[in-house]
């Protein structure tokens, strides 16, 4: 519009209020993921093991009263226990590994190649709200497959046990919550820093393999060659093992980091990725 015309007005509508502004960002996101057909069957894939699991503890449950019709002695199959819910949080936590290491190198690549960012920027979005929202991205599909049916889980076999089941085994929904979470904000930072890094999707994607497994047999290999215990610090998924281990009451083994150690590795490579990710992302102007 031309400036002498002087008819532009500002606008004057209902402003969204500055606390959600960056939810804008999962809710576009969601809507393109899950316009692609494989991503969303595989998403419903993740669902399969918490089903199973809870048709499993249903039958477990009532194997006794289906069996007293018959003369045969019958015990419980399994326990719902610590070693349970362990099984259950490292299985989805492979799932929700493939599912960011198919997601996540798109998520800002996209943003830096077609100089996105200042456009982002130049509105009141802050760099902390972007991160936030990209976070957020990873963060709510993983906890649907993760740490909400892990609670849904504890709540059916609390409806099946009883009150004093349910009351005296709160630790292992306060367990499945921390270790979901530890598993979702090193996967979703360590996706965001590799996006921001790497523009190439496929190598971003690969990358998330090297540093997981790579990591193991480079830190397997340093304590074999220096009789050390420290090499471990570059073993994310031992570390993680370890914390998940501890949470759900699993005796830790006597060799490897101790659980400080290991919450302090995964820690560090947090705010590692933390750090890579801020040094990218930043408007910036060209100045010629």
């Amino acid at each position: 519009m031309a400036v002498y015309k002087r008819n532009y007005k500002p606008y004057s509508g209902p402003l969204t209020p500055s606390w959600s502004r960056l939810f804008a960002i999962p809710r576009q996101s969601w809507k393109g993921l899950f316009a692609q057909r494989f991503l969303t069957i595989f998403y419903v894939v993740c669902f399969f093991y918490p089903l199973g699991c809870a048709i499993a503890m249903y039958l477990n449950a009532n194997l006794q009263s289906f069996m007293s019709f018959f003369p045969i002695p019958m015990k419980r199959l399994f326990e719902v226990d610590g070693a349970f819910f362990l099984r259950y949080t490292n299985f989805q936590g492979v799932m929700a590994f493939i599912l960011t290491a198919l997601i996540g190198p798109g998520l800002i690549s996209p943003d830096l190649t077609n100089g996105a960012l200042p456009l982002y920027f130049c509105r009141p979005f802050s760099r902390l709200e972007y991160v936030v929202g990209k976070l957020l991205v990873l963060g709510g599909l993983i906890s649907y497959i993760t740490w909400i049916p892990g609670l849904m889980l504890y709540g059916l076999q609390g409806s099946l046990e009883g009150w004093d089941w349910f009351v005296a085994n709160a630790w292992l929904a306060w367990s499945t919550f921390v270790v979901s979470m530890i598993w979702i904000l090193l996967l979703s930072m360590l996706a965001l820093a590799l996006s921001a890094w790497v523009r190439w999707k496929i190598v971003a994607g690969a990358l998330m393999l090297v540093v997981f497994f790579m990591g193991a047999g480079i830190g397997a290999t340093i304590n074999n060659v220096m009789h050390t215990e420290n090499g471990g610090f570059l073993d994310p998924g031992s570390n993680l093992e370890r914390i998940a281990q501890a949470m759900f009451a699993i005796e830790l083994p006597a060799d490897g980091l101790t659980l400080t150690d290991s919450l302090s590795a995964i820690g560090m490579m947090i705010a590692f990725c933390i750090f890579l990710l801020m040094r990218k992302v930043k408007a910036y102007e060209v100045v010629r």
